[in-house]
């Protein structure tokens, strides 16, 4: 498409996928722009109509309950992140000849020629954790900046707001980088790859090309993860401006032109005079919240892509202790007869999952729920002997429960067959049982959650709910 000025906007046909929260924004803006503005979703009821009749009042039309049929005359689509590629809406633009594109690509096209540099951060887990701590750096720094994207406030609002920036720090998942062709940012990081969303993607090797994206025109760093080689693979397969430079971290003693940790410091051995002979001390693990090992890699991410612009040290350590993690991902909740006990509902995938069981030892771990296609074999495999016990819920538990009969014989398994509402209260009485003082009771259920609950918070306020139920009793 080519970047575009707002006056291009100016009487064109567009069709906006989808009337989620992206999907208003994107046609509120462009409505506001001057364009011709057709919403269509597939879905119907109160809700959608709601919407529908708050858009009609802003000039634009809605099409509920046909997602499949594109409006005759259209020239652009702007979808929302979860529509897959094979849509049949897709489909027909191809046939037509019309561009599909989501909306951050309409937020950069959509950006002022003094817009903030964009830093990003995509992987397939810790990505807002990345994110927030990215602008807490910032921010401690004092520079104006705000997480934004796969997070918080729609992206193209805050790019047409009236807030200046000095810098954004920006979430991208593999779908909002699929739909984002003309994206360069200032420097990018991805965190990790491990398969998810195979079902949206394809294959893995579509899953981590969307994802490499990001480094795309990247001017000053691509940020890698070390121990995870598919990360370097996509930044040497990727088309930067010169000068760009891969910096990698890692939880070991960095190498020069990387982050990494020597004797509980955060070092830095690539923004420095002689990354050879030199290291810069940004911070101690201690200031790292939590400082679980996949936390404190996330922490380097951030370090990495705010010393890219510039950061001074004393910003990154003050930024990584103001910063506190979002509910739900490994948030101690009690502790109760000598036993910890840890919601990490975040951990919806068997990479999340691993990284969080890695962070504690003996552990009673509570798993299960909607597995999406994974498998967990290998999951099981790396964690077994830190396990004390676990108990299963949801409609996928039996793909666990076949892995540690596999894996983990010897490791007791409680299989919660109840999905009713004290289910977690159930899970967490199990638990408990199991459990002895010094042990760890982690909620990681490396599966998604929507076969019990709404989403993946309601879950971790199940989980939390009934913890401080059982401190009441023990009190």
């Amino acid at each position: 498409m080519g970047s575009r000025q707002v006056s291009d906007w100016q009487g064109r046909n567009v069709t906006v996928a989808g009337l989620g929260v992206s999907g208003v924004s994107a046609a509120r803006a462009l409505a506001g722009l001057g364009a011709r503005v057709t919403v269509v979703d597939g879905g119907s009821g109160g809700t959608h109509e709601a919407r529908a009749a708050e858009l009609a009042e802003a000039g634009v039309a809605v099409r509920l309950g046909d997602a499949e049929t594109l409006p005759e005359g259209t020239d652009l689509v702007v979808t929302s992140p979860g529509w897959k590629p094979s849509s049949p809406l897709f489909a027909a633009a191809a046939a037509a000849g019309v561009d599909v594109v989501g909306d951050v690509e309409i937020a950069w096209l959509l950006r002022g020629p003094d817009a903030p540099p964009w830093l990003a951060i995509t992987g397939t887990n810790g990505k807002t954790t990345t994110t927030r701590m990215l602008a807490s750096i910032l921010t401690a720094a004092g520079l104006r900046t705000a997480a934004i994207g796969n997070i918080g406030t729609p992206i193209i609002d805050v790019v047409l707001g009236d807030e200046l920036y000095d810098v954004l720090a920006v979430e991208l998942s593999s779908y909002q980088l699929h739909w984002a062709p003309s994206l360069r940012a200032h420097s990018a990081a991805v965190l990790n790859l491990a398969p998810d969303h195979l079902d949206w993607h394809g294959s893995m090797e579509a899953y981590a090309a969307d994802k490499g994206r990001i480094y795309e025109g990247n001017k000053v760093a691509c940020v890698y993860n070390a121990a995870d080689p598919a990360t370097e693979e996509l930044v040497r397969a990727a088309d930067v401006e010169e000068g760009c430079r891969a910096i990698g971290f890692t939880l070991g003693t960095p190498g020069p032109s990387q982050l990494g940790v020597v004797e509980g410091i955060l070092v830095d051995r690539a923004f420095v005079a002689d990354r050879h002979k030199q290291a810069q001390e940004l911070a101690e693990v201690a200031d790292v919240n939590p400082p679980a090992p996949h936390n404190i890699a996330n922490a380097l991410a951030a370090a990495a892509l705010a010393r890219a612009f510039g950061v001074e040290p004393a910003a990154v350590r003050d930024g990584l202790r103001a910063f506190r993690p979002d509910a739900h991902r490994i948030e101690h909740v009690a502790e109760v007869e000598g036993v910890a006990y840890i919601d990490d509902s975040k951990a919806t995938n068997t990479h999340a999952a691993e990284a969080s069981l890695a962070a504690y030892e003996p552990i009673v771990w509570i798993a299960g729920g909607l597995a999406k296609g994974a498998t967990f074999d290998e999951l099981v495999t790396a964690s077994a002997k830190r396990l004390r016990g676990v108990v299963l819920i949801g409609a996928d538990r039996a793909l666990i429960r076949e892995a540690l009969a596999r894996h983990a014989p010897e490791v007791p398994v409680v299989d919660l067959e109840r999905t009713d509402t004290g289910a977690m209260s159930a899970a967490v009485r199990e638990a408990a049982s199991l459990a002895r003082p010094g042990d760890t009771v982690l909620l990681a259920p490396a599966c998604a959650s929507m076969d019990m609950f709404t989403n993946y918070n309601e879950r971790g306020e199940a989980f939390a709910e009934a913890v401080r139920a059982l401190a009441d009793e023990h009190a």
